[in-house]
């Protein structure tokens, strides 16, 4: 299925596009995919297979998905807003907004007792979390580590059997723990994009979505994009599967009615989730592709848009974040190795597969994709309902954005 024209997209690049997504869909590993190509004016759109892995309902445009991670790029904006406004400054320290993390303590080691701490050698920035430098996050080469299991026993992530509280208890807790690196030393994935969420909540004096809402869902007509997806769109949400490890047998992790995106959450995640199209996410990067603007509308400053989306890591901490990326690729399937990071967002620093460097966006382990190449204008989409126990989801991801760069005609 096709949307709008394909002028500057190859025929025969746009076949091959199509081949390889049927060739995953029609493996069994992949139930449906919604795949979206925008460069200018031009859309292109291919929805395959279904809903649900027994077959059933069709996969459609308009389908909903669990972005998992690709929340981060999107949440980031909400930040971006207050900093175009002077309502936060990078280097402000985050103290008045989040008491709960002052004073902090770090661990003299990684893999130390929680109470073998120094005092951190200065108090937390906007700038740390804003770039995941802030001391804590997911660290999957120290699982098993007593930080670790901490931040897992007190329900501080996403998608794990202990639900997130309600962001005051959230920070509550958070801020029993040590941090794992000194304030700005490290880049770490993950919790600073949930911290940033409850940041922008604390500053504006209201609910993150609702900021989210009104100052870049609305204007960008991201009508369909929300922490929970209401009763009357719910039959366009599909289950989200996390096959059997071993067996690759087909496991539902989270089902649609009665499932984690039926009703609003406790926490709203910014790190992981959003809900969300691909028409919507497409409206997203192209107004960073822009510039900042959607139409006749400003969302975010042109500085601010370049703040985002270019690296901001030293060559210490880009280096710990690419030998962070190499050790996990048993876990990650490849994905993750882009150099760089920006706010919220990767942005490759090297040119590591078919896709140039300064390309910018991120994944999600829910089995989503999203990326703006600001060198060709393009945007690319790939949206599909199964998680990553196992690798298809990643798989299908590597092979999109292949074909995606063969598509280029000029």
């Amino acid at each position: 299925m096709t949307a709008l024209n394909t002028d500057g997209f190859s025929k025969q690049g746009m076949d091959r596009v199509r081949d390889v997504l049927a060739r995953h869909v029609e493996s069994g590993r992949i139930p449906g995919v919604v795949a979206l190509l925008g460069r200018g004016e031009e859309t292109h759109l291919e929805v395959l297979g279904t809903m649900r892995h027994e077959g059933g309902a069709p996969m459609r445009r308009d389908t909903i998905f669990r972005m998992a991670s690709t929340s981060k790029p999107v949440s980031a904006a909400a930040a971006m807003v207050l900093l175009d406004e002077c309502r936060l400054r990078l280097d402000d320290l985050v103290d008045p907004w989040l008491p709960e993390l002052a004073d902090r303590k770090v661990l003299r080691r990684i893999d130390g007792p929680l109470d073998d701490t120094v005092p951190a050698r200065r108090p937390i920035t906007v700038r740390d979390v804003l770039t995941s430098t802030f001391g804590l996050g997911m660290d999957f080469t120290a699982l098993g580590t007593p930080i670790m299991n901490a931040v897992f026993e007190k329900g501080l992530t996403p998608n794990l059997p202990t639900p997130m509280p309600e962001p005051d208890e959230w920070l509550r807790r958070l801020g029993e723990l040590p941090l794992m690196h000194q304030p700005g030393e490290r880049w770490q994935y993950h919790m600073a994009s949930d911290l940033l969420g409850a940041l922008v909540a604390r500053v504006t004096g209201r609910p993150f979505d609702e900021f989210l809402r009104e100052r870049i869902f609305e204007p960008l007509g991201m009508k369909d994009t929300g922490f929970h997806v209401p009763a009357d769109k719910m039959d366009r949400l599909p289950p989200l599967y996390a096959p059997d490890p071993q067996t690759g047998e087909f496991q539902v992790w989270d089902e649609a009615e009665g499932g984690r995106h039926s009703a609003p959450p406790a926490f709203q995640s910014g790190g992981g989730g959003l809900a969300s199209t691909a028409d919507d996410y497409h409206a997203y990067f192209r107004m960073l592709l822009n510039g900042g603007t959607h139409g006749s509308e400003r969302i975010l400053s042109r500085p601010a848009v370049r703040l985002m989306t270019t690296n901001r890591l030293t060559a210490e901490q880009q280096a710990a974040r690419q030998e962070l990326a190499t050790n996990n690729v048993h876990i990650s399937f490849g994905q993750g190795q882009h150099g760089g990071w920006g706010f919220g967002m990767a942005v490759r620093t090297y040119r590591g597969d078919y896709a140039p460097v300064g390309q910018y966006g991120w994944d999600g382990g829910s089995g989503t994709s999203t990326y703006a190449d600001p060198q060709n204008g393009l945007v690319g989409i790939l949206l599909t309902q199964v998680g990553a126990s196992v690798p298809h989801s990643i798989h299908l991801m590597h092979d999109f954005w292949s074909t995606v760069y063969q598509v280029i005609d000029n």
